[in-house]
């Protein structure tokens, strides 16, 4: 039986304590199951500068070159010392060197969160290396110049290449879903950057015969989501818009704080929740874990496909099934209007999963 390689970067603020929580989540479904992970711990944000000096270490990148996937806690780049806040932040080092291209956000909503749009179930594709992300649209270098103290030019980069991979994501997922994808540009003022972004999009729609295809101004897409979330499936767009829209969207069906992601390129994948490091909740055991379960789930999901192991996804559904059921009974965390803690969270959802397996 194959032990799937996983890399555990828990970070920094709540980092630890969802990470931790996620992992043993995970480590009581794959029991349940027969499924072996081998856990390998990798120092990252403020345990990285602590070991080696660098937030995101060599040592760190060159084992997640060996390992399946891998899940990354929260870092507060913001308090890393002058000469790390400098460079890439550890996720954005990661997406860069490793190529993970494809930042891919679902938006649903859960039982005991408060959708302000009803209910919705949409997944944003956000292109992850370029578009106006200086810090990782140039091989070496930042996309910035200050030419004066008064005068900053920031670049933005769109390439033909970077347009197509994405789109094929979002459209294969569209295939396997409610077969429609809106297409988020800007191409009305940035025409030739977010035309071309556009444009590829469409002519990769022509190889999807079956899928439905719309596009909107990322202006008019704020207020559609708002009026109308429930009518979106896929949407696909460059970087930062995918990144606004994201949090958007994650925030209207209940809370950024539960709004889950992966990273991925053919090879590797990257769970990561939406939401930052909460540094002023950290080691009180009251944060929230499922942003970052729900993206295990994911990583499970992108596993099973990849290693045509379909107890992969089993595994996700397990943990997925019990975080519904918790919340459905009133098990929850504080910022849900519950009680429970980090670890009492995490525990009531291995209660649960011991009892769905029985089933």
């Amino acid at each position: 039986m194959k032990a799937y390689k996983l890399g555990v970067l828990q970070g920094d603020g709540i980092g630890p304590e969802i990470v931790s929580a996620t992992v043993k989540v995970f480590k009581a479904a794959a029991q349940e199951l027969d499924v072996k992970f081998d856990w390998i711990e990798l120092p990252m944000g403020w345990e990285g500068i602590e070991k080696y000096n660098d937030p995101t270490p060599s040592y760190t990148k060159e084992m997640l070159n060996d390992c399946d996937g891998w899940i990354l806690g929260p870092h507060d780049s913001a308090a890393y010392p002058p000469e790390h806040k400098a460079k890439r932040n550890p996720s954005g080092e990661l997406r860069h060197t490793l190529d993970l291209y494809a930042n891919i956000r679902p938006a649903k909503t859960m039982p005991g969160a408060k959708s302000v749009v009803g209910e919705a179930d949409l997944i944003i594709y956000r292109e992850n290396t370029e578009g106006f992300y200086t810090d990782r649209n140039m091989h070496i270098g930042g996309g910035e110049w200050q030419i004066t103290p008064e005068v900053v030019v920031s670049a933005g980069v769109f390439t033909k290449k970077a347009a197509e991979r994405i789109a094929h994501a979002a459209f294969k997922m569209a295939m396997q879903r409610r077969k429609k994808v809106t297409i988020v540009h800007k191409a009305n003022v940035i025409k030739l950057g977010t035309g071309l972004f556009l444009n590829t999009c469409k002519e990769v729609a022509q190889q999807y015969p079956e899928v439905t295809v719309d596009d909107y101004h990322i202006d008019a897409m704020t207020a559609h989501l708002v009026r109308r979330a429930r009518d979106f499936d896929i949407i696909v767009t460059e970087n930062m818009f995918g990144d606004i829209l994201s949090d958007l969207a994650g925030e209207l069906v209940g809370s950024l704080g539960l709004a889950p992601s992966i990273n991925t390129n053919e090879n590797q994948a990257m769970a990561q929740a939406a939401h930052g490091s909460a540094p002023d909740i950290a080691g009180k055991n009251i944060a929230n874990p499922i942003g970052i379960m729900l993206s295990t789930v994911m990583l499970m999901d992108w596993l099973s496909e990849r290693h045509h192991d379909s107890k992969l996804h089993q595994v996700g559904q397990l943990v997925e099934q019990g975080i519904n059921s918790c919340l459905k009974a009133g098990t929850m965390t504080g910022d849900l209007g519950g009680t429970a803690s980090t670890s009492d969270f995490a525990e009531a959802i291995i209660t649960r999963i011991g009892e769905l397996a029985v089933k």
